[in-house]
């Protein structure tokens, strides 16, 4: 059961995060201020927020749940899912800030570069990815901590949610820049203790543990390609969906020059892959030592005996991971509707409310849904953004027609309806859109490559097609429009 002390270093923590918060604020501030903090963080801060904002309370679920189902293949896909959108950030990232200076989101470009509809359909996609990244968070600290310390799982649910709401609705953007700071060094100093722990008590035993669950040649081991393939598939889907993640292009905007973006880029994601990796191997750990009764929480078996010190340490990790997270979502989720739904008519005062609005929502799905509808949504949302990657980030080639990459879109999906259709029948494909899964419910590598590389393709191929034909005159005013 929680303690007195457990709800004073919740409300202790919060409080912290929330004054940084609110003295980042500048009350004058308008709406591109709100929404991008233009031009005002260097490498090492870029670096740090990318980071914070990216490690969300999953890293204490997800990565060591893969290690315990997937084993080493999985473990390394899960690595590098996480940290692959740093580097491709910080390798596109400067291209589009040279092409549109004064962006907020990648649909920002979308729209310069193919028109309103397709930067309507891309808001869409960010959106529904990272709403659900957000109550998937809300549901994550709300385990946390009830498997920590027994607390009731609506408390800190309600307790994050408000605070991160009511200093991002005040100070957008730089008020979660500035607590990114803080949480991402809270985050990197308390990992490195906790594992440090672990590592320490007895890394004879922890290996062996991890072998148990890699016998050479079985599910889970180093030459089992089937887990190889489902690996695979987690970089090919979670990249494809980070990059629709507009909380990482709120910071493009945010560096103060391009080379600040790319350091800070390869610092995220120099810190993120082997800290998610040694995440994924303790999950194999946990697996090893047997059967547990919710894989999801496979790490905490680890430090079921720990003593008071490491749970209070744990708790106030918790709320750093989630906070970090919760903040860039929700500014970023506003950033997308007023920027991108609402064709950048929504006033800043408008843009609060929206933030306000989503709490509510989010709590309500974190407490109604079960971890297998979130895994569905979130692999529904990574297959729309993988069949529209690359029709997207193709469009920097100068050679590429606006018109191509629209219907690469669309053929995207509708190379995956024909992979189904080719391995099985027509209604095997259908069920692919809403479901990309294999037989073990993992996702579905085939699935993800047929929908990114039939979109490549067809936006090349159209491209060539068209080369010698003038663009739709609505193509050309919606990018006069957007310069």
């Amino acid at each position: 059961m929680a303690t007195a002390f457990h709800y004073i270093l919740l409300i202790g923590t919060l409080g912290f995060f929330g004054y940084i918060g609110y003295t980042a604020a500048n009350r004058e501030m308008d709406s591109d201020t709100y929404l991008s903090a233009r031009g005002t963080q260097n490498w090492v801060r870029i670096g740090l927020s990318l980071f914070a904002s990216g490690m969300g309370i999953w890293i204490l679920f997800g990565p060591s749940e893969v290690g315990y189902y997937g084993g080493f293949w999985d473990v390394v896909g899960y690595a590098l899912s996480a940290s692959t959108p740093f580097l491709l950030l910080a390798y596109v990232g400067p291209m589009i800030r040279e092409q549109l200076p004064d962006g907020v989101t990648l649909a920002d470009y979308v729209r310069m570069r193919i028109g309103r509809p397709m930067q309507i359909y891309v808001g869409l996609i960010s959106v529904a990815y990272m709403f659900t990244f957000l109550f998937a968070e809300f549901t994550a600290i709300g385990k946390a901590m009830d498997t920590l310390v027994g607390m009731d799982p609506l408390i800190p649910m309600i307790a994050v949610a408000g605070v991160t709401a009511a200093y991002t609705t005040y100070g957008g953007l730089p008020a979660s820049l500035q607590t990114d700071r803080w949480q991402a060094w809270v985050i990197i100093w308390l990992i490195l203790a906790l594992l440090l722990i672990l590592f320490g008590a007895d890394v004879g035993s922890l290996i062996n543990d991890a072998k148990a669950y890699n016998p050479e040649g079985g599910f889970g081991s180093m030459s089992y390609m089937d887990s190889f393939a489902s690996g695979l598939a987690l970089v090919v889907a979670i990249t494809a969906a980070e990059m629709f993640s507009q909380g990482n292009w709120q910071r493009a905007w945010a560096s103060e020059d391009n080379e600040a973006l790319k350091k800070g880029s390869l610092l995220a994601a120099g810190i993120v892959l082997p800290l998610v990796f040694v995440m994924g191997v303790l999950g194999t750990v946990v697996a090893g030592q047997g059967a547990v009764d919710d894989p999801s929480a496979a790490f905490f078996y680890l430090i079921g005996d720990a003593g008071a010190l490491l749970i209070a340490a744990f708790i106030v990790l918790g709320i750093a991971l989630v906070c970090s997270s919760a903040d860039t979502l929700q500014n970023a989720i506003v950033a997308s509707i007023s920027r991108d739904l609402s064709d950048g008519k929504m006033e800043l005062k408008h843009a609060r409310i929206a933030t306000i609005a989503l709490i509510p929502i989010a709590i309500y799905l974190a407490t109604t849904m079960d971890a297998l509808s979130v895994f569905g949504i979130f692999l529904f949302a990574d297959l729309l953004a993988t069949a529209t990657v690359l029709p997207v980030l193709l469009t920097l080639w100068d050679k590429i027609d606006s018109r191509a990459s629209l219907a690469g879109a669309i053929c995207g999906l509708l190379a995956v309806i024909a992979y189904g259709a080719f391995t099985a029948d027509i209604s095997t494909g259908i069920g692919y859109l809403t479901s990309p899964t294999n037989e073990w419910g993992l996702a579905n590598l085939h699935v993800f490559l047929s929908a990114l590389f039939g979109s490549g393709l067809v936006t090349i191929g159209l491209s060539f097609i068209l080369s010698d034909k003038t663009p739709p005159e609505s193509i050309v005013m919606s990018e006069n429009s957007a310069e």
